[in-house]
């Protein structure tokens, strides 16, 4: 099956990386590269792009895509949460923007055999990069019953987590549970039939949980975002979409927690803390797709995008404010 993924929120993460002609960017998420051919498109000779990820479907597709730009791109398979450990290697230190387009692709929802999706029964894999060991044959025979509801509850934001955890381990001492269509039906049962009504397909929470365990996704977010700002050029860029509220918390905090990382008490005037800002949160609300992308691409609803830019030579907010009370009072003086 061709790797076939439709980039979300394509025009206005390009626009927002302000790509210079002859920067560096990295494309931590490069999937089927629609990103990172409209950034190879802008860059000039000198510019640079390395894509990154971890699926080795991926990573053919993008080389065949990115063909006619292979004098400026540079693919490596791996996590964005090794990124600079792997851009280290090939002598590179900073960037001038970074994108990560999270979640699952459309390609991996699409080819039953990968196991992410309960709308075809296939056997239950989930694995992004499948040299690794652990998949949710794992997670869902091997888990214990604290643990799926854990795991449920918080990565899927499930209600009915502990019923449904309580049902699969039921389930599995009869038979081990293989295929996604299994475990859809025990999901499926878990739910009091009242609740299944709206909401959309009542696995969807579980398999999303079960994905981001085996993949580990939302710890790669939270270890990596400090450090790709540090890395970033000064008024450099990074751009990430995310689909869930899960997702998009962790970016919101990293970004707010970049952007104002004083922890003095509100009453002191000034910061003692002597922590200093990196940058600044550029959309103060995440962007979403338009009605038009949203009725092309169903899958781009739960879309957003958030971006930060890198800058130098700040001071701790506090003595930002007040050095912009003290110029106030000059002018009006």
């Amino acid at each position: 099956m061709e790797f076939n993924h439709r980039s979300v929120l394509l025009q206005e993460t390009i626009d927002y990386l302000a790509i210079k002609p002859d920067g560096v960017y990295v494309d931590g998420t490069l999937g089927g590269a629609g990103h990172s051919l409209e950034v190879c498109r802008r860059l000039g000779s000198q510019g640079r792009l390395i894509g990154i990820d971890q699926d080795g479907d991926a990573i053919a597709a993008a080389t065949e895509r990115l063909a006619n730009y292979k004098d400026r791109v540079t693919i490596l398979r791996g996590n964005y949460r090794n990124m600079f450990d792997m851009l280290g290697e090939i002598g590179i230190e900073k960037a001038d923007g970074i994108l990560l387009d999270l979640g699952v692709s459309s390609y991996q929802l699409d080819e039953a055999g990968r196991g992410f999706t309960y709308r075809t029964d296939a056997p239950l894999d989930m694995r992004m990069d499948q040299r690794q060991s652990l998949s949710a044959y794992d997670v869902v025979n091997t888990y214990g019953r604290d643990e799926l509801f854990r795991v449920i509850r918080d990565y899927g934001e499930e209600r009915f987590a502990a019923n449904i955890a309580r049902h699969i381990c039921q389930e599995r001492e009869k038979k081990p549970i293989e295929t996604t269509g299994e475990l859809a039906e025990i999901v499926k049962e878990s739910i009091p039939a009242r609740k299944r009504i709206s909401g959309g397909h009542p696995a969807k929470r579980t398999f999303q949980a079960i994905r981001i365990e085996v993949n580990g996704e939302l710890d790669a977010l939270k270890d990596s975002l400090d450090s790709m700002i540090a890395h970033l050029n000064d008024h450099g860029r990074i751009c990430v979409i995310t689909f869930h509220s899960l997702e998009d918390r962790i970016v919101k905090d990293a970004f707010r927690r970049n952007e104002d990382p004083c922890i003095c008490p509100p009453q002191f005037p000034v910061c003692v803390c002597g922590r200093i800002p990196t940058g600044h949160v550029v959309t103060k609300k995440p962007v979403i797709p338009g009605e038009k992308e949203q009725d092309e691409n169903p899958r781009s609803k739960s879309a957003k995008l958030r971006v930060f830019e890198r800058e130098y030579g700040l001071r701790p907010r506090r003595e930002q404010w007040q050095h912009a009370d003290r110029s106030a009072q000059d002018i009006e003086g």
